[in-house]
């Protein structure tokens, strides 16, 4: 599943831009830390080994650039030097892994990237549906969604079944299906930590707590406060753990 054609959008004259060692303008990520969508593209950008400037955003109020670039406004958004804009996270994550990839999340160790890619469709259709009215089910008009989360049980299982043999979903070293899937499952299970807890899942919930205390997590949910129009972003990944 190859990523559609980029779509141009120009850029404002007022944007400042963080810039490469050459000093070259950076890709511009529009991102929201704790959105489950823009983590994946944090990820493959950070893995990578890849530079851009991220703008946070405050969803509430979103800037005009970031609609401009991307009139749906949702994040994660990446404008890219030439202009170009990519608006679907998992087309920000083969961008970047296609250009770097030294962990090689597009290489699994057991099958091929069109088997991963099938989880992460798995992941973004019927399981991203549940997830939503488990997490918000007043939004649909129930009072409890464990019907929703019930419902995604049996997923959930697949994914710990594959973890019968090997530490990852596709082998022994991370690979995008296990980044692409990581930051959903993190959200379904702090809706209610103790049902998830005691869910005979050790191993999905090893894999899970395992990405939740590695370095790259931590990198990637650094806490930037929101971008203004005419200010610079922050270079993403920071130059040290603590920029």
């Amino acid at each position: 599943m190859a990523a559609p054609p980029a779509k141009a959008a120009p850029l404002g004259a007022a944007e400042t831009l963080v810039q490469g060692q050459g000093g070259e303008a950076l890709p511009i990520l529009y991102s929201f830390r704790r959105c489950p969508y823009a983590m994946r593209a944090r990820l493959a950008i950070a893995a990578s080994g890849l530079r851009c400037e991220l703008r946070e955003v405050a969803l509430r109020d979103k800037p005009p650039a970031l609609l401009e670039a991307s009139p749906k406004g949702t994040v994660p958004v990446l404008v890219d030097r030439d202009g170009s804009v990519i608006d679907e996270s998992l087309d920000i994550m083969l961008w970047a892994l296609r250009r770097r990839d030294p962990g090689g999340w597009l290489r699994a160790e057991i099958g091929g990237l069109d088997d991963m890619l099938a989880v992460v469709e798995q992941c973004d259709g019927d399981f991203k549906r549940r997830l939503d009215r488990y997490k918000y089910p007043q939004r649909y008009g129930d009072v409890s969604g464990a019907a929703y989360r019930d419902a995604a049980v049996p997923w959930l299982a697949s994914l710990d079944a594959m973890l019968e043999s090997r530490l990852f979903l596709f082998g022994n070293r991370p690979a995008l299906a296990d980044m692409a899937t990581a930051p959903f499952i993190r959200q379904f299970a702090h809706v209610d930590k103790e049902w998830f807890a005691s869910q005979p899942w050790a191993r999905l919930q090893n894999w899970l707590a395992g990405w939740m205390q590695s370095p790259l997590f931590s990198q990637i949910m650094l806490k930037f406060p929101p971008w203004k129009a005419g200010e610079p972003g922050r270079l993403f990944p920071p130059a040290s753990p603590t920029a």
